[in-house]
């Protein structure tokens, strides 16, 4: 038994708001980068490997707000983060601001298994990047036209995000992926741009252990929304802690988590989540969330909107 769950943000994504022709193309990224980490489980793959090969995909594509989609902080540049985590074995890794390094979610791997530490800031961890060979990039990689007139709107509007109303395509963009593979090993993975027009360094919930990105024997668990809601919530250990302690199952502690913990408070967003027995839930309480799905004899499961 081998199962795959994927997310590239969660926010509001209204039908009406997405051109026909945008929405192809974010189902087509979703589609490829599911079809290679499936195939990599298919092959006898490491979760860790699956979900590692499936965030890049992603922080490749510049449609979605991580690696090369990164949004803009305030001060023009890119401050990107990413988590990933085991659960066998409960190693974890994580980068925080990182600016040159082209794909964050390998030096979060980098700094699991080549440090004896778990996070790492910038400058630091680009610096960790580029001693250990990673890929690493010019500002104008990172550089995408959108992203600018973002920016744009957020600094004329005082914003560190664009307004729901305002734009109706404004999204929490983050990437995700968890995994369970045929050893029966979980892995989460989790990369992100941050907040259009952030200032001060701001840290989201990605690379913070337990809040955004999580794993154990019992669950993996990727999120993405309001950071600050996830961080004060714990979120993604908050589903663990539910299924442990209280014996719920995983879609129960998700349901929990998503609309009982955090919309009642503003917690917009969402995560998916892979439990040992391979089983899958992709909850959200906004609008739409992209994500896809797939499990060892199943067919493979994309949507954007709410009613899937």
């Amino acid at each position: 038994m081998f199962a795959l769950a994927i997310h590239g943000g969660a926010g509001t994504i209204a039908r009406a708001s997405l051109l026909p022709a945008d929405e192809t193309r974010y189902r087509a990224a979703l589609e490829t980068a599911l079809a290679l980490g499936y195939a990599q489980l298919q092959a006898g793959a490491a979760a860790l490997d699956a979900v590692e090969a499936v965030v890049c995909s992603l922080e490749d594509c510049p449609l979605f707000n991580a690696g090369r989609g990164a949004v803009f902080t305030h001060d023009g540049h890119h401050e990107m983060d990413a988590a990933v985590m085991t659960g066998h074995n409960r190693l974890a890794g994580a980068v925080a601001g990182v600016r040159a390094v082209q794909n964050p979610i390998r030096a979060a791997r980098l700094v699991m298994e080549h440090t004896e530490h778990v996070l790492l800031g910038y400058p630091g961890a680009d610096q960790l990047a580029r001693e250990h060979g990673l890929p690493t990039q010019p500002a104008e990689y990172f550089f995408t036209q959108k992203r600018f007139d973002q920016l744009q709107d957020a600094l004329a509007s005082g914003k560190m995000q664009l307004d729901h109303a305002a734009d109706p395509n404004w999204k929490k963009g983050t990437v995700g992926a968890v995994a369970r593979d045929v050893h029966g090993h979980l892995a989460a993975a989790t990369s992100t741009g941050g907040m259009t027009n952030k200032r001060y360094s701001r840290i989201g919930d990605t690379p913070l252990i337990g809040a955004g990105t999580w794993a154990d024997a019992r669950c993996a668990i990727s999120c993405t929304g309001n950071g600050e809601y996830f961080i004060r919530a714990v979120a993604a250990y908050d589903v663990a802690c539910l299924m442990e302690y209280k014996g719920l199952t995983l879609e129960e502690a998700c349901r929990v988590v998503v609309q009982d913990k955090l919309a009642p408070v503003g917690g917009e967003g969402g995560l998916i989540a892979v439990d040992a027995a391979g089983n899958l839930t992709l909850p959200f309480n906004s609008e739409g969330m992209y994500r896809a799905s797939r499990a060892v004899g199943g067919e493979a499961f994309v949507a954007i909107y709410k009613e899937g």
